[in-house]
Order: C-alpha cells, then sequence, then structure tokens
C-alpha cells in the first residue's frame, strides 16, 4: 500500500459544492453565450435591471445586481460604449453617477428577454419541474 494515500485526506474535488457550483456556472455561461453573444450575462443583468427600476444611482445599482463599486463601474462603462445606458451626475449630489437604460438599450433588452429565458430553460433542462422548484429555492436559501 502506498504511504502517501494514508495521510491524505479524504477530499475529493467531484463532490466539493463551489466546484460543482463552478461546473454548473461555466455550462450556464457557455448556454448564455450561445443564445446571446452581444452582452455578456453581468452586461444583461445590469441592463435588465435598469429597465425594471428605471434611472438609478451607479452604486445602487451595483447592490441590486450583486456587484462592487469597481465592477459595476466597468460594466457601466461598457453597457454606455454599446449605446445602451447613459449616465450624468445626480443634480443633488455631484460625486453619485445617474444610469439610466437608453432608447437602443430598453429596445436591447426588449429584444434580449427571449433568449434570456431560454436561458434558464435550456440550464435547468436536464431537472424536472419539481426539482427545478426545489432547486431555485435552495439556490435562494444559499444566497
Amino acid at each position: 500500500m502506498d504511504k502517501k494515500n494514508k495521510t491524505l485526506p479524504k477530499y475529493h474535488l467531484d463532490v466539493q459544492v463551489g466546484f460543482l457550483l463552478r461546473r454548473a456556472t461555466q455550462r450556464h455561461l457557455a448556454i448564455f453565450a450561445g443564445l446571446i453573444p452581444d452582452l455578456t450575462s453581468t452586461q444583461f443583468a445590469t441592463l435588465a435591471k435598469l429597465c425594471e427600476l428605471g434611472p438609478i444611482s451607479q452604486n445602487a445599482l451595483g447592490r441590486h445586481t450583486a456587484m462592487d463599486a469597481a465592477t459595476i463601474k466597468g460594466v457601466v462603462d461598457r453597457l454606455r460604449k454599446k449605446g445602451l445606458v447613459a449616465s450624468e451626475p445626480d443634480p443633488d449630489d455631484q460625486r453619485r453617477i445617474i444610469v439610466m437604460p437608453t432608447d437602443v438599450g430598453r429596445a436591447a433588452y426588449i429584444s434580449f428577454c427571449g433568449p434570456a429565458l431560454g436561458v434558464t430553460e435550456k440550464t435547468l433542462a436536464p431537472l424536472s419541474d419539481e426539482e427545478r422548484v426545489i432547486f431555485l429555492q435552495y439556490l435562494e436559501k444559499l444566497t
């Protein structure tokens, strides 16, 4: 018997939650890229939340999309370059940036909603309807 194996902990990567979540995320992102190649999932999430909420401060948008200040700034900058969002200083506080979807951004969001629902459908396809409900409930519980 190999002495090295006796001293190793019984850790198996293939059954660790982080590993499995990362693999599921990689699969989901590949599906997303196939159905919505024009935006990343974080860009779409930001645009979707902006279209839902309307004009909002960049920091508040980051909180609503679970992104830190640096990440949301980069995402907003890329969406602005694509013409999907606009931003302006808050008239009440010049340090705060207000972000809003443009007309082009709203139209893009509407056109991407169907494919976005398809991303969810394809991601969850291996699960039964009952398993999907339970899985989503568990994911919400973990967040």
